[in-house]
Formats: C-alpha cells, sequence, structure tokens
C-alpha cells in the first residue's frame, strides 16, 4: 500500500520474454499487484510470467492475464484495468514490460494520485535534464510533435511527452471512462487525456528518467505512427469540443475555433486561386493577394484567441510536481505483512 491506498501495476507486454522477468523482479515493495497482460506473445512470455508466480508461493503479488489477440497496447492496458477495478484496486499504474521506465520513480507518479492531489499522473520524459542527449532524436522530435497536438486536443497545456505511458490513475476516475470505446493502438495515452479532460479531471506532469536501449526491442514505427495518431488527435479533439463545450456545458471558444476554421478554408481556396492566376497570366492578383492575407491573419487571431480561452478553462486542472519535491518511496513491508488487499480473490 501507498498512504493507505491500494496500489496496482498495469504491465503490458509483447513478446517481452527477455525484459518482463526483471520488471516483476524489481517492482517496488509498496505495489499490491502486478497485472502483467500477456499481448499474444509468440515468445514465451506468458511461460516466464508462470513461473514467476509459481516462485512468490501461495500468496503472488503477480496477475497473469492472457490475451489471445493482439489488438494493441491500448487494449492490453484496458484489460489491466478491468482486472484492477474487478480487485478493487485505489491506484492504477502502468509499466510497460519492456524495461523501459524505472521502477524507483513510481513513488512519483502514484503519489499525487493517493494524496488525492491529481486524479492522473503522467510521466513527462521531454523534461528531464540531458533528455535531448539520452532519447534518440528521430523519437524525441516525434513525441515533441504529437505532443503538441495534443496539447490543443486535450486541454491539457501542461502535459508534455504525451506518448509516454507511465502513468497512475484513481480508481475513480476511471470510472467515468468508457474503456471499451478507448483506442486499442498507440494512441491510447492521447485518447485517455482527452476523456479525463471531458469530466475536468486534475492530471500531473512528473519528469521521469528517459531509458533506452535495455534490451527493448520496439515494434513501433513512426513513419506509421504519427499520421495515424495526428488523425486521431484530431478527432478527439473535435469529439472534445462538441462533448465538454457544447453538450456538457456551452464555451464561445468552439465558435472561435469555428471562425478561425472557416477563415483558413477560404485562404486555402484563396491562394489555390492565386496561384491558377498567377500560373496562366503571369500576374498575381492584387485584390486575390490582399483576401488571402486577410483570410490567414485573421485566422490566425481567432485560433490563438480559442486557444488562449481554453488554456484558461482548463487552469485549475493543472497539478505541477517536481522531482525535488517528492516524497521518498516508503519502507517495505516488514517480514509477514502481505499488503494484498484481495487475498483468496484468485
Amino acid at each position: 500500500m501507498f498512504e493507505g491506498k491500494t496500489v496496482a501495476v498495469v504491465v503490458p507486454c509483447h513478446n517481452e520474454r527477455t525484459q518482463i522477468e526483471r520488471v516483476v523482479r524489481t517492482m517496488p515493495k509498496f505495489v499490491d499487484r502486478m497485472i502483467v497482460v500477456d499481448d499474444a506473445s509468440t515468445d514465451g512470455t506468458a511461460a516466464v510470467v508462470r513461473r514467476l508466480i509459481e516462485a512468490e508461493g501461495q500468496a503472488p503479488r503477480t496477475v497473469l492475464v492472457e490475451r489471445h489477440v493482439n489488438e494493441g497496447p491500448g487494449a492490453a492496458v484496458v484489460a489491466g484495468y478491468q482486472e484492477a477495478l474487478r480487485r478493487g484496486i485505489d491506484v492504477i499504474a502502468v509499466m510497460d514490460g519492456d524495461g523501459q521506465m524505472d521502477p524507483g520513480e513510481l513513488h512519483l507518479l502514484v503519489g499525487p494520485v493517493a494524496r488525492g492531489e491529481a486524479d492522473y499522473s503522467k510521466g513527462n520524459r521531454l523534461f528531464y535534464e540531458k533528455a535531448w542527449e539520452t532519447t534518440p532524436k528521430h523519437r524525441y522530435l516525434g513525441n515533441a510533435l504529437l505532443s503538441m497536438l495534443t496539447k490543443i486536443a486535450s486541454g491539457y497545456w501542461h502535459v508534455a511527452d504525451s506518448q509516454t505511458a507511465y502513468t497512475a490513475i484513481s480508481r475513480e476516475a476511471l470510472g467515468f471512462i468508457h474503456l471499451e470505446s478507448v483506442y486499442t493502438g498507440y494512441g491510447y495515452p492521447n485518447d485517455l487525456l482527452v476523456r479525463l479532460n471531458v469530466f475536468d479531471m486534475r492530471v500531473a506532469n512528473v519528469p521521469i528518467r528517459p531509458i533506452y536501449r535495455v534490451g527493448e526491442v520496439s515494434s513501433m514505427r513512426l513513419w506509421k505512427v504519427i499520421p495515424t495518431i495526428s488523425w486521431l488527435i484530431l478527432k478527439r479533439f473535435l469529439w472534445r469540443m462538441g462533448e465538454k463545450y457544447i453538450v456538457h456545458d456551452f464555451h464561445p471558444l468552439v465558435l472561435f475555433y469555428a471562425a478561425a476554421a472557416s477563415f483558413a478554408l477560404a485562404a486555402a481556396v484563396l491562394f489555390v486561386r492565386l496561384v491558377w492566376v498567377w500560373v496562366a497570366t503571369g500576374r498575381i492578383p492584387a485584390m486575390n493577394a490582399i483576401l488571402w492575407t486577410m483570410c490567414v491573419i485573421t485566422s490566425i487571431q481567432l485560433g490563438l484567441f480559442a486557444m488562449w480561452f481554453d488554456m484558461e478553462r482548463n487552469r485549475h486542472l493543472r497539478v505541477a510536481v517536481r522531482r525535488g519535491n517528492g516524497r521518498p518511496p516508503p519502507p517495505a513491508d516488514p517480514p509477514g505483512k502481505k499488503g494484498t488487499p484481495d487475498e483468496g480473490k484468485g
């Protein structure tokens, strides 16, 4: 337990036979349940986990959830969330099975949620010192791009590193999310942020250490993932505008966004006409150029006003966390103390 709250860690893994044992064995003592979700691995990952469970004895901390169809990391995390909710866990964290997340930092994520300061805490590798030197450059830049788009889509303007899965969430916050509809692929962290914002959930942004080149094998291909997630982000942005600012409560920022989009569309049409006339006649029509410039400037201004309104509307959901003011991890349970909240449930 952590400060009186039961804690579970969902560990989604796909073909992590070489990494999963180290992840399980280094899990902090305050974790009551490790829910390892084997996402249709073909390398014997499930067998390794079963062996670890047997070694833990009659009251194992580790639970194995086996999925026979690989639907993506989002689907695996949702399966782990559902298992944790079934067991009545208070705080549910996520730590990938590839060894790229430091178990020694788990208390930094669990703490704000366990203490009721935040409903959801999210790791941020981009703000860690020397992150640029540590992180592969293509991943850093791709992550930064998607993080900027996610800020606009989710309304959590203080949250960076949108793609990290190292998170913690309260049982109450999960109750607001329709888990069956969460995106099943790599974009599920972006999807979760948008869904949480609609219900005004507080989010903590926690700097964590980026870890790479520890033997992990990534199946993510940025040239495929970035366009797919960008399209998801756009759809979720439009969904949030409708749900939060029209259905739940009206806010004029949706009108600013709509007007900005209208002027942007008009600018695109005018630009095409300008180029066509220039190619056909060799001259640039003055009125066309003036109207195009006015539409571009107006669209940018209206869009910035809408973003500012959104930022102010969500300012109260911001939870600031620094590594220096985090509490140290609690001591290990004394011998004989199990700390498992659901013994006998299997």
